[in-house]
């Protein structure tokens, strides 16, 4: 377990560097907001979800109905549907509480760390998986905290913090790709998230995106299997 510990650890150790600028601001914006440490920890543990969670400031200040939050939440989460569609058998594997917790703590950063894992001998493969979602649910949660509890005395310029999670992203991306054994499926999400962005916009572009992307991947891999037999 202390290995397995260790390996979690430093395999969620981009996301802590990510969430450290990114928790922070979205702590600051809800001390802003006239919501204090507790209220931003509660909503960063039990909505989990950064870009939801920054969007809810909004809901807080205007009154937006409960109906209309919850369409919102669907749209801006609904890529966690295609995310979950590539773990299932993996995470029903392992049963148990922990194929529950993985469900939940499913976000963008422990999608892309479980899509980058790379197990060595003396690691569980289960508790690596928990253990990496565990450290990136407390990272969150930790910052996001911090930052409620001290915005107040924070007095520098804050514009451009966001783009910490972009970096986020590119770094966790660039290290998959050099140690994926297969290089097309990033190919393939690279043109399709480029046709969409061109056809539907910057706003409207992920969700189509990742459709295109995982209706390719079923088929090149429909492909192999056809050609292997």
């Amino acid at each position: 377990m202390k290995k397995t510990f260790l390996y979690a650890f430093r395999h969620s150790l981009p996301v802590m560097f990510g969430f450290f600028p990114l928790g922070i601001a979205y702590g600051i914006l809800m001390q802003s907001s006239g919501y204090n440490a507790l209220w931003t920890g509660a909503c960063s543990t039990f909505v989990l979800g950064g870009s939801l969670q920054f969007l809810m400031v909004n809901f807080f200040g205007s009154s937006v109905p409960i109906l209309t939050a919850a369409l919102l939440a669907l749209l801006v989460n609904s890529r966690h549907v295609f995310y979950g569609i590539s773990y299932i058998d993996k995470f029903r594997s392992f049963g148990g509480l922990a194929r529950w917790f993985l469900i939940f703590s499913l976000t963008d950063e422990a999608y892309s760390l479980h899509c980058s894992h790379y197990i060595v001998p003396g690691v569980n493969e289960k508790w690596a998986y928990v253990l990496t979602s565990g450290f990136v649910m407390f990272y969150w949660v930790l910052f996001s905290v911090i930052g409620a509890a001290v915005g107040s005395l924070i007095t520098f310029d804050t514009t451009g913090i966001d783009f910490s999670l972009t970096a986020l992203f590119a770094v966790i991306t660039i290290d998959s790709i050099r140690g994926a054994e297969k290089k097309y499926p990033a190919a393939i999400a690279a043109v399709s998230s480029a046709a969409s962005l061109f056809a539907f916009g910057a706003d409207n572009f992920i969700l189509p995106s990742l459709i295109i992307t995982i209706a390719s991947l079923i088929i090149c891999q429909k492909i192999g299997e056809a050609e292997e037999s």
